[in-house]
């Protein structure tokens, strides 16, 4: 018997994905080491939560995950995005490459 292999199904909306996406990047573009001591008040689980708000439906899993690799894209301005990016759009259901976008 033959099976044909189905996609992963669409776990995230187009838009959630894509604010998801807006909101590590401001995040990561505004963060720096002395953040903390600039703007009082300010903590990284605040960011952390806000950036992660859009992807609240996802199984726990994915959503564990995520949060793992948000917080590291945040701290660390080294850090390779490309595939948070694809990850992102794999689970709204787009898989073109990322110099198609």
């Amino acid at each position: 018997m033959t099976t044909t292999p189905t996609p992963d199904p669409t776990l995230l909306d187009r838009s959630a994905a894509e604010a998801a996406l807006y909101r590590v990047a401001v995040c990561a573009f505004t963060y720096h080491p002395g953040k903390p001591v600039d703007e009082p008040g300010w903590s990284l689980d605040e960011d952390l939560a806000w950036c992660l708000a859009p992807l609240a439906g996802l199984p726990d899993e994915h959503f564990a995950e995520f949060a793992a690799t948000v917080r590291t894209l945040i701290v660390t301005p080294t850090a390779d995005r490309q595939a948070f990016i694809r990850r992102l759009l794999a689970l709204s259901g787009d898989n073109r490459p990322l110099d198609a976008l």
